[in-house]
């Protein structure tokens, strides 16, 4: 069992921003308790689906495009990772998360506590293509979604079962993700999600309203893009995509750019190469 409690809470004269959590919950065997955003941390599995940088800037991007959130969806949340940095940036925001895995959906109710955001959170554990599962529920204003993006028998499947949906499009595709998001968007709100740079897809009653390639090291093709879409109804049809500069996370040197830096920093990370 592992824990990043070593890990500093000052940088100089920086400080971790942000509330601190009520905590008092302790990572079980073969878990981790690792710092997310601020002082708020997440469980993982050591060796199973731990967030990335995928989840990190799926977060950073929707609550940067969104216009106004009272009310937010995780599709396909896994750990909670996503949600639970979008929550810390919206303070006044609730949030609906959609999770399969079981495994998955005990740590991030577990985190959800940990973290103090029980009375903002509502987990449920379903499948994101069941029209059933946000019966009831009022439009949201921001939904979000980081998926897997490998259909089955195109990847190599990770040894733990926990990160095979991760990755693996066990449980819906983009278009799937896309179809549930335009059911359940408010007029004029946004669907942010991560996805193939290469994506040709026009999302089913939606219509993009940016894309930013990522980069992950200077030089190299971008492998991913960052993605903002909202309902076909609310965008005129003269509108055309906004296609922004890519983001570089890495110098060619190794070192983080300086503008992925600035998106850490206002997610509550250290400053340049500290560690998370």
């Amino acid at each position: 069992m592992t824990t990043n409690k070593l890990q500093p809470t000052t940088y100089r004269h920086w400080t971790r921003p942000g509330p601190i959590p009520p905590g008092a919950i302790e990572p079980e065997p073969g878990e981790t308790l690792d710092y997310i955003c601020g002082n708020f941390r997440i469980f993982q599995y050591g060796n199973g689906h731990r967030y990335s940088t995928d989840d990190v800037l799926t977060a950073w991007y929707g609550t940067m495009c969104a216009p106004r959130v009272e009310r937010a969806a995780d599709l396909g949340s896994g750990v909670g990772s996503v949600a639970i940095i979008a929550a810390w940036r919206l303070t006044g925001a609730r949030f609906v998360t959609v999770e399969a895995q079981e495994m998955s959906v005990r740590l991030a109710r577990k985190s959800i506590r940990y973290n103090g955001l029980e009375s903002r959170f509502t987990v449920k554990h379903g499948d994101l293509r069941d029209p059933s599962i946000f019966a009831g529920e009022a439009p949201f204003d921001l939904v979000l979604g980081s998926p897997p993006y490998f259909p089955r028998g195109t990847a190599i499947e990770a040894q733990h079962p926990q990160a095979v949906g991760a990755r693996i499009e066990m449980h819906g595709s983009i278009e799937d993700y896309a179809m549930t998001a335009a059911r359940i968007l408010a007029p004029g709100a946004v669907f942010a999600f991560v996805c193939p740079a290469d994506l040709a897809l026009e999302p089913t009653g939606l219509k993009l309203v940016r894309k930013r390639d990522v980069i992950f090291k200077e030089g190299e093709q971008p492998l991913i893009a960052l993605f903002a879409a909202s309902r076909q109804d609310d965008i005129p049809p003269a509108y055309e995509t906004f296609v922004e500069p890519p983001l570089t996370i890495r110098q060619r040197d190794g070192s983080i750019s300086q503008e992925y830096s600035a998106i850490r920093l206002s997610f509550g990370f250290p400053p340049g190469n500290t560690p998370a």
